[in-house]
């Protein structure tokens, strides 16, 4: 059997992204249930009691499944990775920012760590630290991430450079994009955007009927909402996401909007109110092929149709 059943136990190789705000324990156990490996998404306010929640309703399933942090939170939030921890998931994902010196705290608990690289250099980063596996993160990806390289080309070039287990995430919400970086040699995919408009996502139905109205040319990619969020992202690692108001006015006005203490109250405001003419909705260029709010189940049999005559290269 291939790495990701041998080590995660799984029966499809799709692992569904930790999408903060919207990956839940729900979310998590219904994808694991299907045979893939769900995810729960911590964001940088995320508190343990919540992850230690959503853990509890993921496991509910008796499946393995995963969480997903943010590097660049971790020092303002060490609660997050001792929950993380506890919560005893079969791995943990730390991404965008000085994630190296959580890899051995994380294995030595008995936990398998992923990172994410969106560029060569970042995926040689990843083996020298040590890493169980490395998602190679092409732009077309939704949320944040670089937007340098397309996943294609980027898991060629990583494949081609580690020896380390390399999944594939990025623009695939398809059977054929599985199959495709399956082909490469990836062994699986990491999935965000096919798995948003699920019901048992934490999406609003607000947000969840603009995805489904949403066209393939319908994303944007910028520091916009980081910045009028006074979010502490790394300047590398922008968000793609709907198009909307807010960020059409801003884009290239960015550090007008960084000290513009009335746009930040109204982006807050927007939040609350879940006006997405000026929040955000995170989402990747895949997005003009969700078409429906299906199930986590029959999105993961759907994507698991990729497999075909892949399937046993990709698990054996």
């Amino acid at each position: 059997m291939g790495w990701l059943s041998d080590r995660l136990g799984l029966e499809v190789p799709i692992v569904a992204a930790p999408m903060a705000g919207v990956s839940g324990g729900r979310l998590a156990a219904a994808v694991s249930a299907a045979g893939g490996l769900g995810m729960i998404g911590v964001g940088q306010a995320t508190t343990a009691q919540w992850i230690a929640e959503q853990a509890e309703v993921a496991r509910s399933g008796g499946r393995p499944f995963g969480i997903g942090l943010f590097a660049w939170a971790l020092p303002g939030n060490p609660e997050q990775l001792e929950a993380a921890l506890a919560a005893r998931p079969a791995l943990v994902s730390i991404c965008f920012g000085a994630y190296r010196e959580y890899v051995e705290p994380v294995r030595a608990a008995g936990v398998l760590v992923a990172t994410q690289a969106g560029t060569l250099e970042e995926a040689r980063a990843a083996r020298a630290a040590g890493v169980d596996l490395i998602v190679a993160r092409g732009l077309e990806g939704g949320g944040h991430g670089r937007n340098d390289v397309g996943t294609l080309t980027l898991l060629q070039a990583v494949l081609d450079e580690v020896s380390v287990p390399v999944m594939a995430a990025g623009g695939i919400t398809r059977p054929s994009g599985v199959a495709a970086v399956l082909a490469a040699g990836a062994v699986g995919a990491w999935v965000g955007t096919a798995f948003i408009a699920c019901p048992e996502a934490e999406t609003s139905d607000e947000a969840r009927a603009l995805i489904l109205a949403a066209r393939d040319t319908d994303t944007v990619y910028g520091r916009v909402f980081d910045i009028g969020q006074r979010l502490d992202w790394p300047p590398e690692y922008g968000g793609r996401s709907l198009r909307n108001a807010f960020f059409e006015r801003w884009r290239g006005r960015e550090d007008e909007l960084a000290a513009d203490d009335a746009a930040a109250e109204s982006l807050r405001t927007a939040r609350r109110r879940r006006d997405f003419a000026l929040a955000p909705i995170y989402a990747g260029q895949g997005v003009g092929m969700v078409g429906a709010a299906r199930p986590a189940a029959a999105v993961v049999a759907d994507l698991a149709r990729g497999l075909g005559a892949n399937h046993g290269g990709a698990l054996q």
